[in-house]
C-alpha cells in the first residue's frame, strides 16, 4: 500500500487530503451532536468547524491543482469539487477516480484504465 505519509505527487496530496476532509465531517458530525446535548458542549462545533473550514478549503486547492496536473476533463473537475459539499464525498469521489484511472502513478499502480483521463495513454510494447 505504501507510505499514507508520502504525499510527494500532486494525486498522493489529493488523497491525503479527500481522507482528512473525510474524518473532518465526521468530527464537524460529532461536534454538532454535542451541540445538541441537554447539556450542550459548544467548543467541538467550533474547533471542528475551523477545522473542517481549513481543510475544505485544501480540498479545494488541492482538486484544482490535481485537475490541472492530471489534465482531468471539466466534468472530472466538477466532481471533484462537488464531492466536497455532502459528507464523506470525497473519499467516494477519490476511490471513483483511483478506479477509473484519474488519480495518475495511484491509478496506474492499481490497473485502472486510463482511457478517459484527458492524458496520453501509455505506450504498450
Amino acid at each position: 500500500m505504501g507510505n499514507v505519509f508520502d504525499l510527494s505527487t500532486v494525486a498522493k496530496r489529493f488523497r491525503f487530503i479527500a481522507v482528512l476532509e473525510a474524518i473532518s465531517w465526521f468530527l464537524l458530525i460529532v461536534g454538532m451532536v454535542f451541540k445538541r446535548l441537554p447539556e450542550p458542549v459548544l467548543w467541538p462545533v467550533k474547533v471542528f468547524g475551523m477545522t473542517h473550514g481549513i481543510i475544505f478549503v485544501l480540498f479545494v486547492i488541492g482538486a484544482l491543482l490535481a485537475a490541472r496536473e492530471l489534465r482531468w476533463n471539466a466534468k472530472t473537475t466538477a466532481l471533484a469539487l462537488v464531492s466536497s459539499i455532502p459528507p464523506f464525498c470525497t473519499v467516494v469521489f477519490e476511490i471513483w477516480a483511483l478506479r477509473t484511472g484519474k488519480l495518475g502513478e495511484l491509478s496506474e499502480a492499481t490497473g485502472a484504465d486510463s482511457s478517459d483521463s484527458g492524458a496520453p495513454a501509455p505506450a504498450t510494447p
